[in-house]
């Protein structure tokens, strides 16, 4: 039986009849995305018949072509490339990228550094075989501003030439800003199509989808990349990632991802095509569900009297609460707290530890049946001052409810 004491069932209890408003709106929000999801399946006819597997060379896989369709109207975009094959979201990313580029082109990020597992694959830093920067690929990042906003002023003193990719990043990452909003984009591209009118516009949609009532597509965004076992694929996909967008883009970009002169034509896939067009229908359902987890700790979180960010109300753009402790210990102990609510693994302690692609060590509590999947609740960090947890997921409200209590009797004892 799960006991906590009355103080962390008092303190989400309270925090609860203080965000019906708030709750409201999150699922004003999920209305809207699940309709449009809906009515793709219905476009598309959907049937049974999508969920056979294949094999071999893949041609004309009637279950890959009808995904492929149905997630670019779901995500708002002309055309997708939806594959198994993707490992994660920074390949999804990293296939966008150098499919697109050339040597001697450049790419700009307008919101900072990118996350940590792609700066190695750009060549921001170390030099690895065929990174971007080996290739002959120059990067460029303009930093938000201080009030963390794209800061255009400066974005339009940048030499114009050869850039061929105009970069965001949605999500917050490892970093301590908010996530950019929707409304954010759509001024920003507004005036970057003016100032880089050659430049392709390419967003990390990580974490976002179906968090806004649209997506960066709808923006004037180019194109959008992201992971399966994130947002969209609604906690069922098994692996996977996708691409979104113009459909001359994409079909560029399918020739680097398979091989010049088949593009998209080819790739198979084994397994059941069924957990992906289930977890998109799931999709936006599965992300309310964590974004009213994501505000029920942030709200528990100032009442604790810690730092967090977004606010318990803000507006977001991610299912990512950040939240900042004084130190290293502290941070750990919050991350084992959230490993002993998961349904896997719980009786696992999670230890900082040098994971590829990431500067620093990172402590993680990922008590997942799909491992990695962050719209499963997790909670992780790179050992690195401001000691920041960055909590997500919950495939249902209730299991972020315990797990909130869970992690504020751990908090509560280390004296908050």
């Amino acid at each position: 039986m799960i006991e906590t004491t009355d103080r962390a069932r008092e303190l989400v209890w309270s925090a609860e009849r203080y965000l019906e408003d708030v709750f409201r709106r999150v699922d004003a929000v999920e209305m809207v995305n699940q309709q449009r999801v809906l009515e793709t399946f219905w476009q598309e006819r959907v049937s049974t018949r999508h969920f056979t597997p294949t094999t071999g060379y893949g041609y004309d896989d009637i279950g890959r072509d009808t995904l492929d369709r149905v997630f670019a109207h779901a995500l708002m975009a002309q055309k997708a490339l939806v594959r198994p094959q993707f490992v994660n979201g920074t390949h999804a990313i990293f296939t966008a990228l150098s499919g697109l580029v050339e040597p001697g082109d450049r790419i700009l990020s307008i919101t900072g550094d990118p996350y940590d597992t792609l700066l190695e694959a750009i060549g921001v830093r170390g030099d690895a075989p065929n990174s971007l920067k080996r290739m002959g690929v120059s990067f460029q990042s303009i930093a938000l501003t201080e009030k963390g906003n794209i800061d255009l002023p400066a974005i339009q003193q940048v030499n114009s030439k050869n850039i061929k990719i105009v970069y965001a990043q949605r999500s917050r990452g490892y970093a301590w800003r908010e996530a950019v909003t929707m409304t954010q984009m759509k001024d920003a591209f507004d005036h970057i199509r003016a100032w880089f009118p050659d430049a392709i516009i390419l967003v990390d949609n990580c974490y976002g989808e179906f968090v806004e009532a649209t997506e960066p597509t709808a923006q004037g965004a180019d194109l959008i990349a992201g992971s399966l076992i994130k947002n969209p694929g609604g906690g069922l996909a098994p692996t996977g990632g996708y691409i979104a967008g113009r459909e001359d883009l994409i079909d560029r970009i399918a020739q680097r991802m398979t091989v010049p002169g088949m593009g998209a034509e080819v790739g198979s896939y084994a397994g059941d095509y069924r957990l992906f067009y289930q977890g998109l229908f799931l999709a936006p359902h599965v992300t309310a569900q964590c974004v009213k987890g994501a505000v029920l700790f942030a709200r528990v979180f100032e009442q604790l009297s810690l730092l967090t960010m977004p606010l318990y109300d803000a507006h977001r753009s991610d299912i990512i609460q950040a939240v900042q402790f004084p130190d290293a210990d502290s941070l750990v102990a919050f991350c084992k707290s959230i490993q002993k609510a998961a349904p896997v693994d719980s009786f696992v302690s999670p230890e900082p530890w040098d994971m590829p692609g990431y500067e620093d060590q990172v402590v993680m509590a990922a008590g997942a049946f799909v491992q990695g999947a962050t719209t499963e609740l997790s909670a992780d960090g790179p050992i690195r001052a401001p000691y920041t947890a960055y909590l997500q997921g919950a495939l249902t409200y209730a299991h972020a409810r315990i797990a909130c209590m869970l992690a504020c009797d751990e908090l509560i004892r280390q004296g908050f």
